[in-house]
């Protein structure tokens, strides 16, 4: 009997040995976990931080790219303008040659 109750202690140690390893296992996994967790929290941090600054900097673009957009649609209409100044122009200085030449030949 005795030696069957040697043998259960034993086992019961063998038990207990196991358990402490394995809580210490999940002791160090928690912890890492929580490192990580502490890890990511700074990097969202420091991501909203810099979402915030981008955000300033877009509101303060916008005016100026809507003036570039209106300088550039500005532009288009002079061009378009210019254009057909030019043929204009063009179409009008050869009539005045097509007549010099008629009036000098005399067709």
């Amino acid at each position: 009997m005795h030696r069957e109750i040697g043998m259960l202690t034993a086992k019961v140690d063998m038990i207990l040995v196991g358990v402490r390893r394995s809580e210490e296992k999940s002791d160090a996994s928690r912890a890492s976990m929580h490192r990580r967790m502490d890890e990511i929290v700074d990097r969202v941090s420091k991501v909203e931080l810099t979402m915030a600054a981008v955000q300033d900097d877009v509101t303060d673009m916008r005016p100026v790219t809507e003036d570039v957009n209106r300088w550039k649609l500005v532009g288009l209409g002079a061009l378009g303008v210019i254009g057909v100044g030019g043929m204009v122009l063009g179409v009008t200085f050869a009539n005045v040659i097509r007549r010099v030449i008629m009036a000098v030949f005399g067709r």
